[in-house]
């Protein structure tokens, strides 16, 4: 006997399912969240921050115990992954990553809160976090609303990052800062863990995710030689997994991103014998401490 119409599968993809009706289910259950807080081992103090209300756009900022009532800090503006459908700047295994990476490397992180599918479609994802880099960069002058970025932020040493479809984001960021600019900021570096990009089977997912889409070809899913080439950072650090399915997008990114005529220096390391973003798991595991060491040297480098 068939299932009732509106139970009828049409899609099924990695993170969700699709019915008849055009419900969407997500596959993964929602991950708890870690409320801002001052943390007592470290000194970190993270809050929230809402930035646009319509639709709401939000980031999670942590800044590490300061040695000066006055000292200015590197930036990074993180963006968490989760396939463009789950994880949030709260979710514990974020607020703790970005929590450890602001007190290891002496940087304010900004973690963006950005609309997830299905409620908000892709591109809502790229153009939240692009809202979150302009309003960073609106406190380059010292007259922002927020105080942490008017008094401690350095604007001469911001750098992007994500990981997974995060990586992805922060691409289309970097891509859009050498394209249009970022008055007042230096955007020095970015750092891509485990970056989702086209050529694997959830291409389909993305293309679904995306109604607005131009196809296998669109630069946000496979970015062109001509697009790398336009990245406005002067470093980039690649990471990659050995058991990640992600593992050959990643290194195709690497050597297109050498052939495009880019000025900058980019480097590429290899996890081995480990799963895709598999550091959220436990962050003193000794790979997830590698990972970390060689991410919060690259925020180090002058």
């Amino acid at each position: 006997m068939a299932p009732p119409a509106d139970n009828e599968v049409v899609h099924e993809f990695r993170f969700f399912k699709v019915y008849k009706d055009s419900r969407v289910e997500l596959v993964w259950p929602e991950f708890p969240k870690f409320p801002p807080s001052t943390d007592l081992i470290t000194g970190v103090q993270s809050k929230d921050v809402m930035i646009l209300t319509e639709p709401q756009v939000s980031v999670r900022i942590f800044l590490p115990k300061l040695k000066a009532p006055d000292q200015k800090l590197p930036l990074l503006l993180f963006v968490h992954g989760g396939g463009f459908v789950m994880f949030s700047a709260s979710a514990i295994p974020y607020h703790v990553l970005c929590n450890k990476v602001a007190a290891d490397a002496n940087v304010i992180v900004v973690s963006v809160e950005y609309g997830l599918f299905p409620t908000r479609p892709i591109p809502a994802c790229y153009e939240d976090s692009w809202e979150a880099l302009q309003w960073v960069a609106s406190h380059a002058d010292g007259s922002g609303s927020e105080p942490w970025l008017n008094n401690h932020a350095d604007f001469g040493k911001v750098f992007l990052g994500g990981d997974s479809g995060g990586a992805n984001i922060s691409h289309t960021l970097a891509f859009r800062v050498g394209s249009l600019g970022l008055p007042g900021v230096k955007v020095v570096g970015m750092i891509m863990v485990h970056p989702f990009f086209g050529g694997t089977e959830d291409d389909k997912m993305w293309l679904y995710m995306c109604p607005s889409n131009r196809g296998l070809d669109d630069p946000r899913l496979n970015p062109g030689l001509e697009d790398l080439a336009r990245l406005g950072c002067e470093r980039v650090l690649i990471f990659v997994a050995e058991k990640d399915s992600l593992i050959a997008v990643g290194r195709n990114y690497y050597e297109k991103l050498k052939k495009s005529g880019w000025k900058g220096s980019v480097e590429i390391v290899e996890n081995e014998d480990e799963e895709h973003c598999f550091y959220l798991h436990d962050l003193n595991s000794e790979k997830a401490v590698e990972l970390l060491h060689k991410f919060v040297s690259f925020l180090k480098q002058d």
